[in-house]
């Protein structure tokens, strides 16, 4: 027998398995799901190029939550000023981080728990991939790949897009074809609102956007066709 050296590759297998033998015992499917979803941190370490350690997120202090709501809107002005990096330690966390540590689980919701969404942090200096659970970022590309993110003149100063790319793998095993993609952008249209809560209680910019050459993009990050990418947002100080 073959040693098993993909972990992830044979939960998969097994969760087919699961959908055609036990398909009256959903709970099975998904655990089995769940656990795809926390092999992230060991895909992100395989094809990283190098860290960028993150503070620990600040839990406490910020804008009410109704306050922030009354504040939420897009922006499309951005200062060049950088983000300090306990600034993105917390944006990244509010996106999509975990918040119970015990289950792994995360500040936003998806089907089935997949965690199929990808958060791709584009800087001046890099892009890079958020791996949650040991909260820091891996360099994936070091060239500035904000200038592809978006059609708009703003994408090029403004210091940070976030690239949401959603990995068919956790949803195409169990859900099919154009249901898996919805389920997918359900998912990160509420990272996305966490981005902009978060925006609008630390008093920055921010634009989720949906124009932008696909094939480009997905061609810098290297993606594989099982990647797609959603959309992006570029966070900032107001103009």
């Amino acid at each position: 027998m073959q040693p098993l050296h993909d972990s992830r590759a044979f939960a998969l297998g097994f969760l087919g398995m699961a959908t055609n033998l036990h398909s009256n015992s959903p709970m099975l499917t998904k655990l089995i799901a769940s656990f795809i979803g926390h092999q992230k941190a060991n895909r992100a370490s395989e094809r990283s190029r190098g860290a960028l350690e993150l503070p620990a997120p600040e839990r406490e202090g910020g804008e009410p939550l109704l306050r922030a709501l009354s504040r939420r809107h897009s922006s499309r002005e951005f200062q060049s000023k950088k983000l300090p990096i306990q600034v993105l330690s917390n944006l990244l966390w509010s996106a999509f981080g975990i918040n119970r540590p015990k289950s792994g689980d995360r500040t936003a919701p998806s089907a089935l728990n997949a965690q199929e969404i990808d958060l791709y942090v584009a800087l001046s200096e890099g892009v890079y991939l958020y791996a949650a659970k040991p909260h820091r970022l891996e360099l994936i590309a070091p060239i500035d790949a904000r200038r592809i993110s978006g059609y708009q003149d703003f994408v090029d100063h403004a210091p940070l897009d976030i690239i949401y790319v959603a990995d068919m793998r956790h949803t195409l095993a169990r859900i099919e074809g154009e249901r898996a993609l919805q389920y997918a952008a359900i998912s990160a249209g509420a990272i996305t609102q966490n981005v902009y809560l978060y925006c609008a209680s630390a008093g920055l910019a921010t634009v989720a956007r949906g124009l932008f050459d696909r094939k480009a993009l997905g061609e810098a990050l290297g993606l594989s066709d099982h990647e797609e990418v959603l959309l992006t947002q570029t966070v900032g100080y107001p103009g």
